[in-house]
């Protein structure tokens, strides 16, 4: 049996949960008798079921389950949340064989639900593809290990190395493929977060727009509270969290909340106690620099333009690994990996 073929395929299937899952895990299954594929799954919508369960009700001879095996690009939980325990399916079912890509580090689950599938004498192996499975699922394990969100800084910068011109209008320095791309990742992240200046100059609406999918939740730092009620930030649009040094309160679907301005990782940690597992960090520069400095920061995607300014405020700069390059039309992208 195949065994790294069909976990392969667990981990394509995960990825068709992703931006929609969060604040749970993205999990492929994969339900294979003898050589052949009876059933496949991925983890629905948070609060629907998840990899294993779809997996197993797409199996249309239930009986054929006592012969076969499942890849799981997660191991299965044991715990009940929103749903049952997926661990407790596997066992009822009476699989013969279970092939989980890497263990939860998830407290109520990190081995237990590997042990109830032994206990029910299931043959279990950990640990396929365990380094891919880490991977796709890096906003999960960061929020569960390090109690932050996976954080990616964004920024176009000019040919000439600048963010934006001298009054901090920074519109279209990117071409209109690189906004597309944007608005995917948007859609496939919690939260995207830009200060202040970037609110008042630009007005931001922050949405996907221009892409399939939700909107994340938008996060301003605005310490003063100096950005007008009429900006595209208020318009209800997608959920707002405004950091500041003023006031606390939630009105619909704005939430005003007191924190350390000067601090990234205050913010980060108030993000993480409203289950965001991951954050876009936009702008402007002050902000993108303000994470950098404190090294608060996993992976940066930087596009840069053949467009000149010849004068303005100066893109960031970061201490980290390139880890891809490619065009996007006629703008380079650049994503960087944090090694600090």
């Amino acid at each position: 049996m195949d065994d790294r073929r069909y976990m392969k395929r667990a981990l394509e299937l995960a990825e068709k949960g992703r931006g929609s899952v969060s604040p749970n895990p993205m999990v492929g299954c994969v339900v294979v008798h003898g050589n052949t594929i009876i059933g496949e799954g991925f983890t629905s919508p948070y609060g629907g079921p998840h990899a294993e369960v779809n997996a197993i009700s797409s199996v249309k001879d239930h009986s054929m389950l006592t012969e076969s095996t499942a890849y799981v690009t997660l191991e299965p939980c044991a715990h009940h949340g929103k749903t049952p325990p997926c661990a407790d399916l596997l066992v009822e079912k009476k699989l013969k064989r279970v092939v989980v890509a890497i263990r939860d580090p998830f407290e109520q689950v990190d081995g237990r639900g590997i042990e109830k599938l032994k206990a029910a004498g299931i043959e279990v192996e950990v640990g396929l593809l365990e380094k891919e499975a880490e991977v796709s699922n890096i906003r999960f394990f960061t929020s569960v290990i390090k109690s932050r969100p996976f954080v990616i800084l964004k920024w176009a910068q000019t040919a000439d190395g600048l963010v934006a011109r001298e009054n901090y209008d920074s519109k279209w320095i990117s071409n209109s493929y690189s906004r597309q791309l944007v608005h995917k990742w948007r859609a496939e992240e919690d939260a995207i977060l830009v200060g202040k200046n970037t609110a008042i100059y630009d007005n931001p609406s922050l949405t996907a727009r221009e892409w399939s999918g939700k909107n994340p939740t938008r996060v301003l730092l605005d310490s003063n509270l100096e950005v007008k009620k009429d900006c595209s930030l208020f318009d209800g649009a997608a959920p707002t969290i405004v950091f500041n040094s003023l006031m606390e309160e939630k009105r619909k679907n704005i939430t005003w909340l007191k924190t350390e301005m000067n601090n990234p990782w205050s913010v980060l940690r108030k993000l993480h106690e409203h289950n965001i597992q991951s954050v876009i960090v936009e702008g402007g520069a002050q902000v993108l620099n303000s994470f950098i400095n404190e090294n608060c920061w996993d992976e940066a995607r930087v596009f840069i333009s053949e467009n000149k300014f010849t004068k303005g405020i100066p893109a960031p700069s970061l201490d980290g690994i390139i880890v891809k390059e490619e065009a996007v039309f006629n703008d380079q992208l650049l994503t960087y990996r944090n090694n600090g």
